[in-house]
């Protein structure tokens, strides 16, 4: 603490640090009288000892330190205080600079890294063009007012403030990145810099990609300009409004009944889940809401399901599938199977099939759900790191994005490749040959299993579709009758009794809240141990090097699937191989969304919607 006299000049001559204090015509603070006997010297000390103090009260208490400030200037005294805490704990030698780890997005896989994260250990910055967090799985409710679409949204400002506010963000679009310079390019449509186009760089040292994906065309003619896509909130208020332009344009009275019937043609193209659960929507509010508002018109109204497939729902179980089938035939829902849209214009959609032929249908709005695509920076990103023939970026099992250092990728933006065992054969059997003797005894399998289970999970899944205990079975049964105490491999048999085994290798099923939540749980927990595994690592034993990995291999935990159907049933697939239908699987989905939601606001918010749905029915203001 510095005291400058009234001569302004420093006693000697050095400078003061960066958190001064300075008091000119000192006065007693409030309350604080100075005896006629205090010298001006000891008048100085006794501002110094208040003032010391008050900077300790600031220092540990800043709502404190306001009040004594305020008295102090109250009693006469000037006083000025000039805080530089943040740049003296960065100047500060013994404490080293937070890594700074730069998100990607704001969906299912960056908003649940962010949530985990623990901040204090990094200078966490997140930048994508939408402020919230949205719950996809609902976006059908909301094309057809079942739900509000702010009912399932929540700001990732909220988010980040629950953190206790150390995660900056920033509203802007990554349109580069450049991963030997560690930087990342972004743009702002909101505001600009000195170069009016708002582009701006953030270097990193962790970059985390949770972009997502963006609808897959395919390259279809005429699918961009005329089609809708159900990926954002903002593309189901798009069909909210499209669907009510449709029913008010079909009562215009100089309409003839073929361009009414056009017109109230509601074409799906896709028969996944999503398309699958609009269909199922859709129904629902033509049948329980809109045929009693448009009496006249209700009987023209059709919904058509074109999937280039032989069933829709192919990812369930066949079980569900087919019943999904049944239902709606019953509902008068149209299903196109084994068809492929090959054009679309602004009244019709051309298809082909091959008993068939090309045939072209009139519709009224469509909705193209067929899959997700790479967005285009992030091929531009993958032609620079050599996955330039990939549909995806691929990273290992501990979401590192492959050939790049310190750059993870989770969500739909990315694939996991797992390692396969006959890529690593030589190296495995290298590892469990402990005695260097060239074959493989029962108990230097045994050693090693767990190991190869962790590191290789295709094995464990391969022995349990064999119904087989362990590894030792699976190699007796390449051998034929051989007693497990003289069972020996040399390297050919190894080969010969796992040849197979990559057989089990299985890809992530692409539903985002199911999977990239997962992976962002994993890694956020990954980042927050990174210091303690370094001296304690948890993962299995480094195959083709020394040592141990810092962490166990990411896992998907299968907890179920649910397909709404509309009706107010569901179709559930959970794990152990159970198939629930009906109505008590669509309370169990609600159930299960209601407590998904990211916040007891949005909680609170779609039960209510749901709630006004049952007494009131859906909203069909154009709005």
């Amino acid at each position: 603490m510095w005291l400058v006299p009234e001569n302004g000049k420093i006693k000697d001559g050095r400078a003061p640090p960066k958190t001064t204090f300075s008091a000119l015509n000192v006065s007693p603070p409030l309350g604080v009288s100075f005896p006629n006997s205090f010298s001006p010297r000891r008048r100085m000390r006794f501002a110094a000892f208040f003032l010391d103090g008050a900077t300790r009260a600031y220092r540990h208490r800043p709502t404190f330190s306001k009040l004594v400030l305020v008295f102090a200037a109250s009693g006469g005294g000037l006083v000025a205080y000039a805080d530089a805490r943040a740049d003296a704990a960065a100047e500060s030698p013994g404490v080293a600079p937070k890594k700074k780890v730069v998100v990607l997005g704001t969906g299912w896989a960056g908003t649940t890294f962010v949530k985990n994260i623990d901040s204090s250990l990094y200078d966490v910055q997140v930048i994508s063009p939408r402020n919230y967090f949205a719950f996809t799985p609902l976006l059908p409710s909301v094309t057809c007012g079942t739900v509000e679409p702010r009912s399932i949204v929540e700001p990732i400002r909220k988010i980040i403030t629950k953190k206790g506010g150390e995660i900056k963000f920033w509203e802007a679009e990554c349109f580069k990145i450049d991963p030997e310079n560690k930087k990342v390019y972004c743009r702002s449509n909101i505001g600009t810099n000195l170069a009016g186009n708002g582009e701006f760089l953030v270097d990193y040292d962790y970059l985390v990609i949770a972009v997502g994906a963006r609808a897959n065309t395919f390259n279809t003619p005429g699918v961009v300009e005329h089609c809708h896509f159900l990926k954002e909130v903002e593309d189901a208020q798009k069909i909210r409004r499209s669907v009510m332009d449709c029913f008010e344009r079909a009562t215009l009275p100089d309409l003839d009944e073929e361009e009414r019937k056009r017109t109230l043609h509601f074409v799906v193209v896709g028969g996944g889940p999503t398309g699958v659960e609009f269909a199922a929507e859709l129904h629902d509010f033509v049948s329980e809401d809109l045929a009693k508002l448009y009496p006249t018109i209700q009987d023209l109204v059709k919904i058509t399901v074109v999937e280039h497939g032989e069933h829709i729902l192919t990812m369930f179980d066949k079980r569900i599938s087919r019943f999904a089938e049944e239902k709606f035939q019953r509902d008068g829902i149209e299903l196109k199977t084994g068809f492929k849209v090959v054009k679309v214009s602004d009244k019709t959609i051309t298809m082909e099939n091959a008993l068939h032929g090309e045939s072209s249908v009139p519709y009224g709005m469509a909705v193209w759900s067929t899959g997700i695509g790479t967005r285009p920076f992030i091929l531009d990103f993958m032609k620079q790191i050599g996955q330039g023939n990939r549909r995806a970026l691929a990273t290992d099992e501990w979401l590192r994005v492959r050939e790049c250092e310190d750059v993870y990728a989770i969500g739909d933006c990315a694939t996991m490749s797992q390692r396969k065992v006959m890529e690593d054969i030589m190296e495995i059997f290298r590892f469990a040959d402990k005695d260097n003797s060239g074959t493989l005894t029962v108990k230097e399998i045994q050693d090693v299993l767990e190991d190869i289970c962790i590191r290789y999970p295709q094995v464990e899944l391969y022995l349990k579709s064999k119904q087989m205990s362990d590894i030792v079975d699976l190699v007796k049964a390449s051998k034929g009758d051989v007693k497990k105490e003289a069972l020996e491999l040399n390297i050919e048999e190894f080969k010969n009794a796992l040849a197979d085994v990559d057989s089990q290798v299985k890809n992530l099923p692409a539903t985002a809240q199911v999977v990239a939540a997962q992976q962002g749980n994993y890694l956020a927990r990954c980042f927050s141990r990174m210091k303690d595994s370094e001296e304690k690592p948890e993962g299995p034993q480094r195959i083709t090097k020394m040592g141990r990995h810092r962490f166990l291999p990411f896992r998907y935990k299968h907890f179920g699937q649910f397909a709404p159907l509309g009706g107010e049933q569901t179709a559930a697939q959970l794990p152990g191989d159970w198939i629930s239908i009906g109505h008590s699987s669509q309370w169990l989905w609600y159930s299960i969304y209601a407590s998904k939601q990211v916040s007891w606001r949005t909680r609170a918010l779609v039960i209510s919607d749901w709630t006004r749905r049952f007494i009131f029915g859906r909203d069909s203001s154009r709005i």
